[in-house]
């Protein structure tokens, strides 16, 4: 490993050098409640198209800002969610909101796009590659890398609790229906090798045959655990992966088993300009890089109340990754990372003869905090700050 991306992981790991009455802090904030208040059994999934490792839209942050906010309807509809299970039943959950006030604007909200737009595919590097493949166990199986785990639809995830993993939802569902491979769906884990045999179908990234998987990294391995339950909300669903179901690309992996790991809190994703140098922090799977993990941090650009764009070096095989700040807890008195948003993928978009390209990540609102809190720990007493 060079020295100087040595010296480079040390100081992640390093407190920055704040006076006590600058240093960023995370500031816990009431949140609202949001239950679960009646179930239905859905038909069977058909499970037919391939997991998607990217999305695409044609509305850019202008707009996203242009759309109207959603009413209170309309977000019960959104915060709505189906959940998989590995038995391949499926059923959706109605929800109810509570304690969440709405601005003046609840108009219902529009799926029409604000003028024509032509968007295309291209690679998720902006100029110099500014990632960094994570080698040798001493980093790959210490927090924060450790918390990063691989989907085997081809997506990456975040340990969010001790059988808890957060993801985006195009990893599982295409908007229409779930993907191949949802039903019997894995989370991978690095693990040192151990001498294994290199045949062995666990050394082997996606878990198949020996000649198509590629080697893992530095001795490593993946240890894979299977998903119990799959929750998907419907805003995603009802969008059909479109401007407004992109707000929603988030979804939660029950295991069945604990994982024994540490795993990194949620939070509310603050305003950029209250971020540490404005950056976020990311970690997953590359698809150009197979079986390593890759790091990489960026400034946070332009926002909206649902999403963070930003221009973070990342390939398909990334989505699905968790973005974490660092930030001081003032309640705990030390630095504390949380997991603020998911990152959905790459957009290139057209619009009037110019052309924008970014990376869009799905911010962990005070709703989708009380959703998904509500899912790792099943009760809304343990979800009412974040």
């Amino acid at each position: 490993m060079p020295s100087g991306f040595t010296s480079l992981l040390v100081l992640l790991f390093l407190p920055p050098v704040f006076s006590s009455s600058s240093r960023p802090q995370w500031i816990l904030q009431r949140v609202p409640v949001v239950l679960p208040q009646s179930t239905e059994s859905r038909p069977s999934p058909r499970f037919l198209s391939p997991a998607r490792l990217d999305v695409a839209s044609s509305c850019d942050p202008q707009c996203h800002k242009r759309a109207p906010q959603p009413s209170y309807w309309d977000l019960r509809r959104f915060l709505a969610y189906e959940t998989l299970h590995s038995d391949g039943q499926l059923t959706e959950t109605a929800v109810g909101i509570y304690g969440h006030s709405l601005k003046p604007d609840s108009s219902p909200v529009s799926s029409e796009e604000a003028g024509p737009a032509r968007v295309r595919r291209k690679r998720q590097i902006f100029g110099h590659d500014g990632r960094f493949s994570i080698a040798g166990q001493s980093f790959l199986l210490k927090y924060p890398f450790s918390v990063a785990v691989k989907l085997s639809t081809g997506c990456s995830g975040t340990l969010v609790g001790d059988r808890h993993v957060l993801t985006a939802a195009h990893c599982v569902h295409d908007g229409k229906n779930y993907v191949k491979g949802a039903q019997r769906l894995r989370v991978g884990f690095l693990k040192p090798k151990h001498r294994q045999p290199s045949s062995n179908l666990s050394n082997h990234v996606e878990g198949g045959s020996a000649p198509s998987a590629p080697p893992t990294n530095n001795k490593m391995k993946f240890q894979w655990i299977r998903a119990k339950r799959t929750h998907v909300p419907k805003g995603w669903i009802k969008g059909n992966a479109n401007d407004i179901g992109m707000e929603y690309d988030y979804a939660l992996l029950e295991l069945k088993k604990p994982h024994k790991r540490r795993h990194m809190k949620l939070g509310v994703s603050p305003p950029a300009q209250r971020l540490p140098g404005r950056r976020v922090h990311f970690s997953g799977f590359d698809n150009d890089r197979p079986a390593q993990l890759v790091y990489r941090f960026c400034r946070a650009g332009e926002e909206t109340a649902d999403l963070l764009y930003q221009h973070c070096d990342a390939q398909p095989g990334a989505s699905g990754s968790g973005v974490y700040a660092r930030m001081w807890d003032g309640r705990r008195r030390r630095w504390e990372r949380k997991v603020i948003g998911v990152f959905s993928g790459h957009q290139w978009v057209e619009r009037q003869g110019a052309s924008h390209e970014f990376n869009v990540a799905v911010r962990i609102t005070p709703l989708k905090y009380a959703q998904i809190c509500y899912w790792i720990k099943g009760n809304f007493v343990d979800c009412r700050e974040g």
